[in-house]
């Protein structure tokens, strides 16, 4: 299965059943008068928060999500039944929201959240509602009105505690294979990772936490360039951030400065991502050179104010410490909640939509 963390679809509210016009014509019940049944409630469309589900790659198997319309109402007094409710079941960290106006809609992060996206149609009266002193036989009843319709963006945006930031071939993938069970790609070509990684950290004597793997970013990320633009955004619910540096052969990089392309990147996509607390990290550490070129490197970053810190996922050197530091530095988990655009409830569901009446 494909990683999909965006795609859009329409979906369409069932319409509301159709009133009926009709009599009580029954032996012995004289003066039966109207007894046309109302239209039952179109089906609703709701989307639900499933913690088993990890991408939006269901979604781009259909173009249109329908909900069953109400059913006319019946002589006799009989209502229509109303129509069967459609779910959509949708990853944690799913941001709904209107295509064509660009409103946010919701945002689904706790598991069993749950929202109604688009609002069935209202049921039509009978013409038993409609008689009067005056018009003890009405002919006339209401049509049903058409369930609401919009078209859909949902943008996924991974839930973890710690975001794994760096350039390509920095050694975030062999770090989350080292830390917990997720097994991402190890390669020695750039962009190996293609999709953002979870992985659980559990260790004696500390809470667990959820790392996330972030595929590499690059200069320019921030305006498309690399995987970026598509994978930036799921920096943005992390609650500490973890750069990853090392030692390059490419011309023109090193540590320091692949630290500060990643940082402006981040300023320039959400000003606010650089305000997040971080540890920056010299990874790759069993490499000989790499121990060699710490002392320096350690310097440097703290003339510009940042603690350096050196681990080796590979052969697990200093990785407990590193750990135990990302731990403390964690600030406390917020209460997950939804925020969710105000809907109306199902008992208003229609009130805004004009009736039609119409003479059957």
């Amino acid at each position: 299965m494909h990683f999909v963390d965006e795609c859009r679809f329409r979906v369409e509210a069932g319409r509301g059943g159709d009133g009926v016009v009709a009599f009580r014509r029954e032996k012995f019940v004289p003066y039966g008068g109207p007894a046309g049944g109302d239209g039952g409630r179109g089906g609703s469309i709701y989307l639900e928060a499933d913690p088993g589900m990890a991408t939006l790659f269901d979604f781009h198997r259909q173009a249109v999500y329908r909900a069953k319309p109400g059913e006319n109402g019946q002589g006799k007094d009989c209502y229509g039944a109303a129509g069967e409710d459609l779910t959509l079941r949708v990853p944690l960290g799913t941001l709904v929201s209107d295509a064509t106006t660009g409103q946010p809609l919701a945002e689904l992060l706790a598991p069993g959240d749950r929202v109604c996206i688009a609002r069935g149609g209202r049921g039509g009266r009978g013409n038993k509602h409609f008689a009067t002193p005056s018009d003890q036989a009405p002919r006339k009843a209401e049509l049903g009105t058409p369930g609401q319709a919009r078209e859909l963006l949902l943008e996924l945006k991974v839930l973890a505690d710690v975001g794994l930031l760096g350039f390509p071939n920095v050694g975030k993938s062999t770090f989350v294979r080292a830390v917990s069970r997720a097994r991402p790609k190890v390669a020695a070509y750039p962009f190996t990772t293609l999709e953002p990684h979870l992985g659980v950290v559990e260790r004696d004597g500390l809470p667990p936490f959820v790392v996330a793997d972030i595929p590499g970013l690059v200069e320019g990320a921030s305006t498309g360039v690399g995987l970026g633009l598509r994978f930036l955004r799921h920096v943005e619910r992390t609650r500490l951030l973890l750069h990853l540096v090392t030692l390059s052969h490419e011309p023109g990089r090193d540590p320091l400065h692949d630290y500060q392309v990643v940082r402006r990147e981040l300023e320039s996509f959400k000003p606010e991502l650089a305000q997040r607390p971080e540890i920056v990290v010299l990874s790759q550490a069993d490499l000989p050179e790499v121990q060699e070129a710490y002392p320096a490197l350690k310097e440097a970053f703290a003339q510009h104010g940042v603690e350096l810190q050196i681990v080796s996922a590979a052969s697990h050197w200093q990785l407990p410490e590193l750990l135990a530091l990302i731990s403390r530095k964690l600030p406390p988990r917020e209460a997950v909640t939804s925020t969710v655009a105000k809907l109306a409830s199902d008992d208003d569901a229609g009130d805004e939509v004009a009736s039609e009446d119409a003479a059957h």
